[in-house]
């Protein structure tokens, strides 16, 4: 077995994702807490196998893989038993890139335009519109859920992607299980997973109240 290295952070969805993927395949992880912050004891490290420095890297003896998508996809193929995570089937497979592509383009970026700006440029409140558009996310997630998972009734990584960005978001801007009922049985799904609560469910809710603290310490600066 190669030895498999994520430079990674708890409190974000993409490196959550790709830890649930490995959880799922029975791997070990040597994981590398980064802070992406000046004086980070790991930075010079880390810019040597990572030239755009960003989070997750995975460093598989020497092979350098980056993005989250990429990572999970990566590690299916070369490590996986089957194909069950990440189908062989064309149709499937076309599905699983849909759902990712909801994930990376509506979901997660909606999630950083809502936080960023709390979290980096010192907002003490949420714009009404990001708000909606997160409301609208969870309506497009929604109408996608057919089946019992993204992808039909089989556990695949556009689970992992969707429910690492959805669970901190919910913390953050409730969702409304009447209206959307189909997500909140997805995500109990999710979370009956043997190894949700270490990979993903921590993180995502350190994340929501990081946010949310934040947003609460930068109104305090103008009192």
């Amino acid at each position: 077995m190669s030895k498999l290295v994520l430079y990674t952070n708890q409190k974000s969805p993409p490196c959550r994702a790709v830890i649930l993927t490995a959880r799922a395949l029975g791997l070990d992880l040597t994981e590398k807490e980064m802070t992406l912050v000046r004086g980070d004891k790991l930075m010079d490290e880390f810019r040597k196998v990572s030239p755009q420095h960003t989070i997750p890297v995975l460093d598989d003896s020497g092979t350098v893989i980056t993005a989250s998508h990429a990572i999970m996809i990566y590690l299916v193929c070369k490590y996986g038993k089957d194909d069950s995570l990440y189908p062989s089937n064309l149709i499937q497979r076309a599905r699983v890139h849909t759902a990712l592509h909801l994930e990376s383009g509506v979901i997660f970026s909606r999630l950083s335009f809502l936080f960023e700006p709390v979290i980096y440029s010192g907002k003490s409140y949420f714009h009404s519109d990001r708000v909606e558009h997160i409301r609208k996310a969870y309506r497009l997630l929604e109408d996608s859920l057919v089946d019992d998972y993204v992808v039909g009734n089989a556990l695949t990584i556009a689970d992992f992607s969707c429910i690492s960005s959805v669970a901190s978001l919910v913390g953050v801007v409730p969702l409304d299980e009447e209206k959307f009922p189909k997500i909140s049985a997805w995500m109990s799904r999710m979370k009956a997973l043997p190894y949700y609560e270490e990979a993903n469910g921590t993180g995502a809710l350190e994340l929501a109240e990081f946010v949310l603290g934040k947003k609460e310490s930068n109104a305090t600066l103008f009192l």
